[in-house]
């Protein structure tokens, strides 16, 4: 057997190219003004795996605070009123950077800007997405937009450093929640506007990001290429795209107007001023709920791809799995109120929103039922993607079901703004979006760099993570049904040995992380060479070369069922898999 016959000369069996998007061109302004999509996915994936860390680092920061002795206000007779209230500041600028990072930076833009970019072009058999420069414009406003979320932490360590500065370029950090909640955010002395600024213009990149998602998937698809035929994760990317393109306006405009009432003094949301505090959360949630969606329904598109790759057999369900993608996208818009049970809104809403919530767990539901289908009598390879998918699914199971418990009027009015809601959470989230991410970058890692890693050591750190969140998040559920409040630098005796358990796993999920960075590296270093397809997929990005040629494909190739993988099989001589008639 030989190797599948590519649209560019190869000189290898590993069908590499000498002419791929990584050397096709040097130097820096050939990145940084590029609109091949494939460099704008990575100059991504570097930008927001940075934003990860640091975010990462906060929360290591904040789990060592809430296990020190001075968080126990059992002990808080020895400390003076200056440094107790040192203290709870420095937690609250912690927690509200940390939030604000790992939403806005991190897990919104994650999957759709790092690997929608890169594959869904080659999904689509095409050169590029359909506004190639337009690509760039939204890569180039994150960049200018997490600047400025960066320089409020930049500035916070200034003035913590030289309390004098603030006279000059004003108070820094940020206190208020990631939620930039009124009016708590109208009297705060931190740099308030300069976050609520930088979102705002994060908005604007999304929003590009869907409307180039969504026009590609429109006028690109190739010849044969029917909307039945497409990749899941084509589904899931244009159903996020709904999601950017209708609910960021709304939150770019609530920050906005956050902005005009801080700088001027106009009563929008302030009670002091004739405003309504309620009205921000209507408006914040409107958008924050459907974000939730923009973080989770990529993660699941994901996990179509690397369940069916890696099982060995066609997905099941696939129609079902494609209008679920849309449907979450949709009944997302009309569920925000479960975030204000406690709010005062009346007992009518709270019934129609707690009845909703329950609606939009079912085709949630429905893909999870028929991944399991997939797995059922397939051909299973534990390579590390299957590892994050078996590592999803347990993590998503368990936060969507305490999900349900929120969404219930009773229970909820008990578990509201206690750690069983940041347990649920971080499930959702990072348990979801996160574990996805990962799973999604090792099985498009042999395709975006040509290398190989370690399956041993990435077996392992994925174990590590997977220990390390359940020991982190897990136990905070029994913390919060205890009624540990959440966002609180100081607790009871009582609390103690969850915040120990929990402080120790993060820092066992920190390790992982980092073992994670470490196999990339050496992987890039001294990896072996990637064949075109070691997995025997048949979606299209992997009938090119790896790395891509800079023109991904020379000739458009030939569509076919994305999850007919019978037609390949393994080739011992390549380390990968050719088609049967070759």
């Amino acid at each position: 057997m030989t190797a599948p016959p590519l649209p560019h000369k190869t000189d290898t069996p590993i069908a590499q190219t000498c002419d791929n998007y990584l050397n096709h061109t040097k130097g820096f302004k050939s990145w940084a003004f590029t609109v091949d999509h494939k460099r704008i996915g990575i100059m991504y994936g570097f930008a927001i795996s940075t934003f990860l860390l640091i975010g990462g680092l906060f929360a290591l920061a904040l789990r060592t605070m809430l296990a020190l002795p001075i968080a126990n206000i059992a002990n808080h007779s020895n400390y003076t009123a200056d440094e107790l209230n040192s203290w709870m500041d420095i937690y609250n600028h912690m927690f509200t950077l940390h939030g604000a990072v790992m939403v806005f930076m991190f897990i919104i833009p994650g999957i759709p800007a790092m690997l929608g970019n890169f594959v869904l072009p080659l999904m689509l058999g095409a050169k590029d997405v359909a506004f190639p420069k337009i690509n760039l414009l939204s890569f180039h406003i994150f960049v200018i937009g997490a600047t400025l979320l960066t320089w409020v932490l930049i500035k916070g360590v200034l003035v913590a450093i030289f309390p004098d500065l603030a006279s000059y370029i004003g108070h820094g950090g940020l206190e208020t929640g990631w939620t930039f909640y009124t009016p708590y955010s109208m009297d705060s002395n931190s740099a308030v506007v300069e976050a609520t600024l930088g979102a705002f213009i994060l908005g604007f990149s999304s929003i590009l990001t869907g409307l180039n998602f969504i026009a590609s998937i429109h006028i690109l698809r190739p010849k044969g290429m029917t909307w039945f035929k497409m990749p899941l994760l084509l589904w899931a990317l244009y159903g996020t795209a709904i999601i950017q393109i209708l609910a960021t306006p709304v939150l770019a405009i609530t920050l906005l107007l956050l902005i005009a009432e801080r700088a001027f003094g106009i009563g929008i949301f302030n009670p002091d001023l004739g405003g309504d505090p309620v009205l921000y959360q209507h408006f914040f949630w409107f958008y924050s709920h459907p974000a939730v969606y923009i973080m989770v329904i990529p993660a699941m598109g994901v996990i179509s791809e690397l369940v069916t790759a890696h099982s060995r057999k066609h997905i099941f369900g696939y129609k079902f799995i494609a209008y679920s993608s849309i449907a979450i996208a949709l009944l997302g818009f009309f569920v925000w109120g479960h975030h204000m049970f406690t709010s005062g809104q009346s007992p009518l809403a709270n019934a129609v929103f707690s009845l909703l919530t329950f609606s939009v767990s079912i085709p949630s539901a429905i893909k999870v039922f028929n991944w399991l289908s997939t797995m059922y009598r397939g051909e299973i390879h534990l390579r590390v993607p299957m590892l994050y998918v078996l590592s999803f699914l347990l993590l998503f199971a368990i936060g969507g079901l305490t999900g349900l418990f929120l969404g219930a009027l009773a229970v909820d009015i008990h578990l509201h703004d206690t750690y069983f809601v940041v347990a649920h959470f971080h499930y959702v989230m990072m348990g979801s979006a996160l574990i996805a991410f990962l799973g999604g970058m090792y099985h498009w890692w042999p395709k975006m760099t040509g290398k190989m890693y370690s399956e041993k050591w990435g077996a392992i750190a994925c174990i590590m993570v997977f220990v390390g969140f359940n020991m982190t998040f897990f136990i905070q559920f029994i913390a919060g049904s205890q009624s540990m409040p959440r966002r609180y630098a100081s607790y009871l005796p009582i609390y103690e040995i969850y915040h120990y358990v929990s402080t120790i796993g993060a820092f066992v999920l920190a390790s992982g992380m980092f073992l994670i960075l470490a196999n990339w590296i050496h992987s890039l270093i001294k990896g072996k060479p990637a064949p075109a397809n070691p997995w025997g997929a048949n979606t299209l990005e992997w009938q090119c070369a790896s790395p891509p040629p800079w023109d991904n494909f020379a000739v458009t190739p030939e569509v076919d069922d994305p999850y007919d993988m019978t037609q390949w099989q393994y080739d011992e001589t390549i380390k990968g898999y050719v088609k049967n008639d070759e």
